[in-house]
């Protein structure tokens, strides 16, 4: 008699050197992702020394944080499925490899041209880094508490290359040219490269369709002429043909593409994900944090280094309290939205945001730093913290592993499609109202006292006054340089109030949306999309092609 066959349900039992390997895998992964956010921040804090020395205006200093998010953010889609296709772990390194390439390229840049063309050409790398890194850690790690932990990891990673970026680069601008903040992405890239090739084990998808390029060019064009139209706006009019006809083009353009992926067998975005509210409402959060979030940081380098006269360096110290703010705060709401539901603590996360912005909107030319500025610096940083841990958890627990690559991509496009935005209207708003208040008073000035060439430099952006304060005038004059300074910072702050007012809004709307229409109670596991992950009701569940 043959004995019966019992199915028996395997038992976990804790290896220590897999759990080591894993652990290790993470840390590279999270290496991978430093890299990429850290380049951003250390370029924000050479915005100064790169006007001044290529003689850059305020659209010209826009872009070359654009460039990079333009097709960084274009390309993410692309490369996310390309991931699921070949391998997320080759993606990853030869994206990292590419960075190491276009970084040299941006630091032999002989004038503005050729560094917004090396800074696009190193987003495309990027594009292909970042979803990679999301999607293996989705791989990884297969418990849900384990995906959390993981989870907080990688949005901590982001809080702590905010910390090192402004004093890493304010550090290499005090000892060296602004060429170094290039140099320095070199040696980083291909050794997180080589240390990836040998601990993060490869994953892809078993099934991919074809890629959908038409729905990928469409995406670049229309998010491309919408942020063109936004940043070029204070110079043509917010009104005026151009503007129109680009906020047109950019519209029918993703009208467009919206009509041609519900269409396809294999698109590139899966609308249908739009109708899973725990993922659909997560992203909106994350990409009006990161609106948020960006255009705080680009306006706050320029209340330091313009306003207050910081060096890079006292800049990147003074700016340690925001980072430290997003690196402690990204896990423990992570891990907190695993009790409390991911709507209570994403709302919170909401209106820390808003109140941290309101208090920077009240910042004066004479505040001190120990007060609203700092306060509102730790406000913002845990706002966004709070926010992006929940809600990232959320998006990823919405898709099958087997399609992490796309999961992450589209969580990565709403981040830096909120975060080019944030740049690309806050700066905007800035620069129309500095413009308009400093302009006629540059104006009256004699040509004796400051040549037309001096006026046209102090007419684009408050940062000028760094250049301003270097010329030596007549000291019959010296009292007018002064007020002309003082006006300059006075008009910064003004573009930095109205920039606030607009922010908080948008943040204030985000949150009584999500508090509305996202369910409150927390979710446990539930079968969606065919495999154990984030709750949906049986009205949200859509089909994912293969």
């Amino acid at each position: 008699m043959r004995p019966l066959a019992l199915s028996v349900p395997d038992v976990a039992v804790p290896d220590r050197s897999v759990t080591g390997r894993r652990m290790l895998a993470l840390a590279v992964i999270c290496l991978a992702e430093l890299l990429v956010v850290l380049d951003n921040t250390v370029v924000n804090v050479a915005l100064p020394s790169i006007g001044a020395q290529l003689r850059a205006t305020m659209s010209g200093l826009q872009w070359v944080v654009d460039a990079y998010t333009l097709t960084f953010a274009g390309l993410l889609l692309a490369f996310g499925h390309l991931g699921d296709r070949h391998g997320r772990r080759r993606a990853m390194t030869i994206g990292l490899i590419g960075i190491a390439v276009m970084s040299v390229g941006g630091a032999l840049a002989g004038d503005l041209g050729q560094l917004i063309a090396a800074r696009a050409a190193m987003g495309v790398c990027a594009a292909a880094v970042f979803p990679a890194t999301l999607a293996l850690i989705i791989n990884l790690f297969q418990d849900a508490r384990e995906r959390a932990i993981g989870i907080a990891a990688w949005t901590a990673m982001a809080g702590f290359a905010i910390a090192i970026g402004p004093t890493v680069g304010g550090w290499l601008l005090d000892n060296f040219s602004w060429h170094s903040v290039f140099w320095v992405n070199v040696p980083v890239a291909v050794l997180v490269a080589a240390a990836a090739v040998a601990v993060v084990p490869e994953s892809r998808a078993d099934h991919s369709g074809r890629v959908d390029l038409l729905g990928i060019a469409l995406s670049l064009i229309g998010v491309t002429v919408l942020v063109w139209t936004i940043i070029e706006a204070p110079h043509h009019g917010w009104l005026s043909t151009t503007s129109v006809s680009g906020y047109l083009a950019a519209a029918i353009t993703l009208t467009v593409f919206v009509w041609w992926e519900l269409r396809t067998p294999s698109p590139v975005l899966n609308m249908q994900l739009f109708r899973i509210r725990r993922f659909s409402l997560p992203a909106l959060a994350i990409a009006v944090g990161y609106f948020s979030m960006f255009g705080f940081l680009f306006m706050i380098t320029q209340y330091f280094q313009a306003v207050r006269e910081y060096t890079p360096l006292e800049f990147g110290i003074h700016s340690l309290p925001f980072a430290a703010a997003v690196g402690i705060g990204a896990p423990v709401a992570t891990l907190a939205a695993q009790r409390l539901g991911t709507t209570a603590v994403m709302v919170c996360g909401l209106l820390v945001l808003a109140l941290g912005m309101f208090i920077a909107g009240q910042v004066t030319v004479d505040t001190p730093y120990f007060g609203p500025v700092l306060v509102s610096m730790v406000l913002m940083g845990l706002g966004l913290a709070i926010v992006q841990g929940p809600a990232t958890e959320s998006i990823m627990a919405s898709v099958p592993p087997e399609q992490a690559g796309a999961g992450s991509a589209v969580n990565d496009t709403t981040r830096e499609i909120g975060g080019t935005l944030g740049v690309a209207v806050l700066g905007s708003i800035l620069a129309s109202v500095y413009t308009g208040k400093v302009g006629p008073r540059i104006d009256a000035i004699p040509d004796s006292i400051m040549t037309p060439d001096q006026k046209g430099i102090a007419r684009q952006t408050g940062l000028s006054v760094l250049e301003i304060a270097k010329h030596k005038v007549n000291p019959m004059f010296a009292d007018q340089k002064a007020a002309l300074i003082h006006a300059m910072k006075v008009a910064s702050m003004d573009g930095f109030h109205v920039a606030s007012v607009v922010t908080v809004s948008a943040v204030l709307v985000c949150a009584a949306v999500v508090a509305v229409f996202l369910p409150w109670r927390p979710t446990g596991t539930s079968v969606l999309l065919g495999w154990r992950g984030g709750a949906a009701t049986d009205r949200e569940r859509v089909h994912m092609p293969q």
